[in-house]
């Protein structure tokens, strides 16, 4: 070890010592930050937020935990950080793997939260990557895993238009032919358009595709957390697109959406809906994520405020103008809760989870007391969130010890009765079924002869992996 990262290490442990305890005491938490009226206390700024990195640890023999009468499995493990997956029409599901971001550190604050998130970041690489599960006979076991496509840019969004796969990469959308059956991409890519990346402090490009299949909309995070970057590399970002599916052209659909994560259609409306990660750095309960309807032409608030109206007095300059138009989100889902995930169910899911929207929470690392680190079910009655959150999908963090064995993001509702999970801490797929749901129909490609002896040469999937943390994108 030389005397100059001896010093380096001494230095650094010495600037987070003192950060830390220059925070001093957090305000008391508040007791609801979820739905359409939530409890929001008074700004409060430290020289930190309090930061609790839960340790990832190996699964072991454990799963994680579902309501009565719904089963857990892990259908795949050892990936390069899954993120969003798809159902294709035959069954098959495709995983996107991968991690981006090239954004800067701007202030020692950075440097001193980068420290301390990475105590709890994989070491695994990026996948870059699209993984292709198949289970040929119905029995719930996906016995092959395979790679569909490889040597793509952090690919997150996936969406899946006739003959058309489109993929958001954290640079471009891009489209494969696709064939039902098909076990790897015919061909590279093309691009559709390109994305802006520059800089990508929130690299994430969530997608989904209109009802008729026409229009792509894609979500497009802030470039820091409240303009510290100035407003000039703010152009183009915390604003969901509208894509033309044919041609590539796109216009800004909505603003103001701080990091729209997780992108989904509402069945039956057809209305585009998201989840938002909001600011932070203003205490442990503000601002709440939110899941929201997302309107032509709406203003979201951010930078210049959150919820509605309220100001965030850190941006200068400001604009009353802008803060007067702000849409007041439908639902929030907690501060920091980080969530990632989001897909509309339907009866096949049983009577308790047949109307409303699964929503993946990644966990908080910037609070004393974590939170989110499972899947909830927001209730919908007549097209809107209708009652409390009900957890769905819990035991990835053991709160007394401050231990995490997994951190949702994506989830997707498989029309044969299930729900499946990306869990990029274990780099796990989890399918969560209805115990008394029909029985799983073999994948169509066992009669179509498209690929047929992909599964008798893929090799197994791996074991599983120790638990490992990603960071917040």
């Amino acid at each position: 070890m030389s005397r100059r990262w001896k010093a380096t290490r001494v230095a650094t442990t010495t600037l987070l010592a003192v950060a830390l305890a220059a925070c001093g005491k957090a305000p008391q938490p508040v007791e609801q930050q979820y739905g359409a009226d939530p409890e929001l206390p008074q700004p409060h700024r430290g020289l930190l937020p309090n930061m609790t990195i839960s340790k990832p640890v190996d699964w072991g023999d454990r799963l994680p935990v579902a309501p009565a009468g719904y089963t857990v499995r892990a259908i795949a493990t050892g990936l390069g950080i899954p993120r969003q997956t798809i159902v294709l029409p035959n069954g098959d599901i495709l995983v996107a793997e991968g991690r981006g971001g090239n954004a800067p550190k701007l202030k020692p604050k950075d440097v001193i939260a980068g420290l301390v998130k990475s105590r709890g970041t994989t070491s695994v690489p990026s996948g870059n990557r699209l993984t292709l599960l198949r289970d040929a006979d119905g029995d719930g076991e996906y016995e092959l895993q395979t790679v569909f496509a490889e040597g793509l840019d952090a690919p997150y969004g996936l969406a899946l238009v006739g003959s058309q796969l489109y993929v958001a990469n954290q640079d471009a959308v891009v489209r494969f032919d696709y064939q039902p059956g098909q076990t790897r991409a015919s061909g590279a890519p093309q691009t559709l358009t390109p994305l802006p990346s520059e800089i990508n402090h929130h690299w994430t490009k969530a997608m989904t595709a209109s009802a008729d299949g026409r229009l792509l909309y894609v979500g497009i995070g802030s470039n820091s957390n409240i303009t510290e970057r100035g407003m000039p590399a703010e152009a183009d970002r915390a604003v969901v697109w509208e894509i033309d599916a044919a041609t590539g052209m796109h216009r800004t659909y909505a603003t103001g959406l701080r990091n729209p994560t997780a992108l989904a259609i509402e069945p039956g409306s057809g209305q585009l809906w998201a989840v938002v990660n909001e600011r932070d750095e203003i205490g442990p309960d503000l601002v709440p994520d939110y899941l929201t309807s997302v309107r032509e032409g709406g203003f979201y608030g951010w930078p210049y405020s959150y919820w509605g109206g309220n100001v965030d007095d850190r941006v200068r300059p400001q604009d009353p103008d802008k803060v007067a138009s702000a849409i007041v989100p439908d639902y929030a889902l907690g501060s920091h809760v980080a969530a990632l995930g989001l897909d509309f169910s339907s009866e096949v899911m049983g009577p308790q989870f047949a109307e409303g929207a699964f929503v993946g929470m990644h966990g908080s690392w910037n609070r004393a007391d974590p939170v989110g680190y499972k899947v909830v079910f927001v209730p919908f009655r007549n097209g809107r969130p209708a009652g409390d959150p009900i957890d769905f999908l819990t035991g990835f963090l053991d709160a007394e010890n401050q231990r995490a064995r997994g951190r949702p993001v994506g989830v997707t509702v498989d029309p044969r009765g299930a729900l499946i999970v990306a869990d990029d801490l274990s780099n796990t797929i989890w399918r969560v079924s209805r115990d008394d749901a029909p029985a799983m129909p073999p994948s169509s490609a066992a009669s179509t002869g498209t690929d047929a002896g992909a599964a008798a040469d893929a090799e197994p999937a791996p074991e599983p992996q120790a638990g490992q943390a990603q960071e917040q994108p």
